[in-house]
């Protein structure tokens, strides 16, 4: 050791990270003094994570945020990844994919699940390869880059609307389930009949700040892996319960044939299937949360990230497609748009009642941890938007607990007013999930080829089949959805 400089020889094929803590300049918006990175690799492994070398991409594509260049290593690995990831995916979209299987047929239904999954995943590691070029902390970061500043603020509008109206579905799940509709009774209503615990606005609250507020103050997503992981355990347990008890009744001769092809014999039965697809394509985004998810990764790479996407949409099509048959062969035509309201009846076989407490309050479970997973892009997006020039959250303790506060009471408050999830999940699949998960992404790749970036001819083909099919879906979703109110207005 060279007593006098402090320092120490990098041995071969090390890696060192050397802090200097005689300068005043410690907030750089690039790379600084501060910390300064040697690794000892030839010129072939000089590649960037996007698959090729770009010596002079700082020129190209300058850091668009505040302290855009962190250190590599996150704290998250594969399965807390996963879990996050799938998490984001699987929420209350999930109840409304045996109704559109009823709408579509059991053929039909069974592809666009697979499909629309294979998509999402290829729009998804687009994503994270753009992302990673870009040296982007967000969505909002990359599509800044790409296609400027304009369209960053349409993404940022786009993330708020869609988890605002998701997170508002949820809690009026909880509400329908815990203290009963119009239709239906509830678990409170069952257990202990009618009064002031299952008062509809009063149960709402009180999950909101006894379960919900404590999960949502936290800072960071990885912290949310185990409640992710037993989220998704519970939706598990969901569709194990849905799949056993379809399996018996079907043994037992008592399931009526499910009808394999879409129903073109009604104006309604038209007018389903134009807007069953928007629905579908909202129960896949998760993309908002791609980001943060890469960011917390250890030993973040896009393969690696790639990895975590790819074993997340096997899970959620597994998940998805056995949600949607068990459920459309358990209740046939009279499949409700939330299928856990189908669950106060009899289902005609021993351990009903139990079995039926089972699925709503393990679902109403999974719900509770699913939320601060969503909570967290919100919060995230509208700090971006609102106070782009202020820092991080992490930076500021007090402005995160206000806009938490803040959004779990408008949350509150929009969940109160809403009466239904349905007309939400066609509007939100039909404007702000195909932006999201397929005509942002597609317009990334599609610029960034533009400016000279490897695109090969697959992925250009795949990039253009997803916006087009995304404004197609789009268009005539929200045309299926506007005609539907005024048919029925008239």
């Amino acid at each position: 050791m060279d007593s006098k400089n402090g320092y120490t020889a990098i041995p071969k094929n090390g890696f060192v990270e050397l802090q200097l803590h005689h300068t005043n300049n410690h907030n750089h918006d690039s790379f600084s003094d501060d910390h300064l990175e040697f690794k000892n690799t030839s010129k072939s492994d000089q590649e960037i994570e996007n698959g090729h070398i770009n010596d002079n991409d700082d020129d190209i594509l300058p850091f668009i945020v505040e302290n855009s260049v962190k250190k590599s290593n996150g704290s998250g690995g594969i399965s807390g990844a996963v879990f996050n990831l799938a998490t984001s995916i699987i929420g209350a979209g999930i109840m409304a994919l045996p109704a559109t299987m009823k709408v579509l047929g059991v053929i039909p239904g069974l592809i666009l699940i697979f499909l629309m999954g294979v998509l999402s995943e290829v729009s998804v590691e687009l994503l994270v390869r753009f992302s990673v070029l870009a040296k982007a902390e967000s969505y909002g970061d990359v599509v800044q880059n790409a296609l400027g500043a304009p369209a960053r603020i349409i993404s940022e509008i786009c993330i708020i609307i869609n988890n605002a109206g998701v997170l508002v579905v949820y809690l009026i799940i909880m509400g329908d389930v815990m203290s009963g509709s119009f239709h239906h009774e509830g678990v409170f209503d069952q257990w202990l009949g009618h009064g002031f615990w299952d008062h509809r606005k009063l149960l709402i609250l009180f999950i909101v700040v006894v379960f919900l507020a404590p999960l949502c103050f936290l800072e960071k997503i990885d912290s949310l892996s185990l409640t992710s992981a037993a989220s998704v355990a519970l939706a598990v347990v969901f569709v194990v319960v849905c799949v056993v008890i379809a399996l018996i009744k079907l043994v037992e001769g008592r399931i009526e044939t499910p009808r394999m092809t879409p129903d073109f014999g009604s104006k309604k039965a038209i007018l389903d299937l134009l807007v069953v697809i928007p629905i579908m394509t909202n129960a896949y985004v998760c993309h908002f949360n791609v980001q943060p998810i890469y960011n917390e990764l250890e030993d973040r790479s896009p393969q690696k990230m790639n990895q975590v996407g790819r074993i997340t949409t096997v899970l959620c099509i597994v998940i998805y497609a056995s949600t949607a048959v068990s459920g459309y062969l358990l209740f046939g035509n009279d499949t409700e748009s939330d299928i856990l309201t189908n669950f106060d009846k009899d289902l005609g076989i021993r351990f009903s009642s139990i079995l039926n407490y089972i699925v709503r309050v393990g679902y109403i479970f999974h719900l509770i941890l699913v939320f601060p997973v969503i909570h967290f892009s919100l919060r995230q997006t509208v700090d971006a938007l609102v106070f782009k020039d202020s820092g991080t959250l992490l930076e500021n303790r007090k402005r995160s607990l206000a806009l938490t506060v803040v959004l779990l009471a408008l949350i509150y408050l929009g969940s109160t007013m809403i009466p239904s999830i349905w007309v939400a999940f066609k509007f939100t699949g039909a404007t702000t999930a195909v932006s999201l998960g397929f005509i942002f992404p597609s317009l990334i790749a599609l610029k960034f080829k533009q400016r000279g970036e490897v695109l090969n001819n697959k992925e250009n083909i795949l990039a253009w089949l997803m916006l087009i099919l995304a404004i197609t879906v789009g268009v005539v979703g929200v045309i299926g959805n506007i005609y539907s109110i005024n048919s029925k207005s008239g």
